[in-house]
C-alpha cells in the first residue's frame, strides 16, 4: 500500500525534493554560478550575460517552489496523522486536540495560551520536586 496511490507528480516532486537537497546538486549549482561568473569578461558583462543567470535561476526557483511545497504538504499530513494517532492511543491525552490543525486562528491562539499555562504549571511542579542545586 505504501506509495501505491502516489500520482506521477507526487513521485516526481518527492524525487526532485530529495535529490535537490543533496550535496552534489549544491556543488553543481555552485559550479554553474562560478562558470557563469568567470565567463563574464568573455561576454563583456553584457545584459545578455546577466540575463542568462537571472532567467535560469528564476525558472528553477519558480518550479522548485511547487515541487517542494508538494513534498512539505505530504510530510505535514503524515506528521499530523502520527500525532493524532499518539493522542488517540494515550488514555490521558485530550482527544479534542486530534485534528487541531483545522481550528481557526483564534481557536489555535487560545489552545496555544492554554498549553503555555500547562507548561508553566509542569515547570513549577518539576522545580518544586527537584532538590536545590548546590
Amino acid at each position: 500500500m505504501k506509495g501505491s496511490n502516489d500520482t506521477l507528480f507526487g513521485k516526481f516532486s518527492k524525487s526532485i525534493a530529495h535529490h535537490s537537497g543533496r550535496p552534489p546538486v549544491f556543488f553543481v549549482a555552485v559550479l554553474a554560478v562560478v562558470v557563469w561568473a568567470l565567463s563574464g569578461p568573455a561576454f563583456g558583462y553584457s545584459d545578455t550575460w546577466q540575463l542568462v543567470i537571472n532567467t535560469g535561476t528564476t525558472i528553477i526557483t519558480f518550479l522548485m517552489v511547487f515541487l517542494i511545497q508538494n513534498t512539505q504538504n505530504r510530510d505535514s499530513i503524515a506528521v499530523q496523522l502520527k500525532l493524532d494517532e499518539l493522542i488517540n492511543a494515550v488514555k490521558e491525552a485530550r482527544n479534542e486536540l486530534i485534528d487541531v490543525e483545522s481550528l481557526s486562528e483564534q481557536e489555535l491562539t487560545e489552545k496555544q495560551a492554554e498549553m503555555s499555562k500547562l507548561a508553566e504549571k509542569a515547570k513549577d511542579i518539576v522545580e518544586n520536586l527537584a532538590p536545590d542545586a548546590p
